[in-house]
């Protein structure tokens, strides 16, 4: 739990085993008592407060910045795209690699300064759902004895039926 769901847990807490003292709830659980009483003042007043560090911090995602460029890589990477053999994941493998997706969209025109490094465009083609690994061919099942117990049952039936079919003419 993080943000308001933990400092509703941690106010709930407090006034259920330690009367709503915030300091009490420190020293029993360890828990911040500055957190412990903006939980307090949240369920009260029933107003959540947010953080700015979510709002203002870290950089957009180039597919934000980029929404036209991601457009195009999107469409791109589904024409290379090829559905997990076994269909346990909903992630499509692609043969495109991220050089390659780079060099396909500066041949569609697009502008340098709009597309991302190498490794950036990896993680973006990862976030898009393009696994970028070879792609696995589907596998043939392996031989199993019983196999061969059957095809063995099977000549014998053969040579009782057409014995002139197994000689060596």
């Amino acid at each position: 739990m993080t943000g308001a769901t933990r400092r509703a847990f941690q106010a709930e807490m407090t006034v259920k085993y330690c009367g709503g003292n915030a300091r009490q709830a420190e020293s029993i659980f360890g828990w911040g008592r500055h957190t412990v009483a903006l939980g307090l003042a949240e369920r009260r007043t029933g107003i959540l407060c947010l953080g700015a560090q979510s709002a203002g911090s870290g950089r957009k995602r180039w597919e934000d910045e980029q929404p036209q460029v991601a457009q195009a890589l999107c469409q791109l990477a589904e024409t290379h795209a090829q559905q997990d053999p076994t269909f346990r994941t909903t992630l499509a493998y692609t043969r495109l690699t991220a050089t390659g997706a780079l060099e396909a969209l500066r041949a569609q025109g697009d502008a340098e300064a709009q597309l991302p490094s190498p490794s950036t465009m990896a993680a973006v083609l990862n976030r898009l759902g393009f696994r970028l690994r070879k792609v696995l061919k589907a596998k043939p099942q392996k031989k199993i004895k019983a196999t061969d117990a059957i095809f063995d049952n099977i000549k014998k039936k053969t040579r009782k039926r057409w014995p002139q079919a197994t000689s060596n003419v």
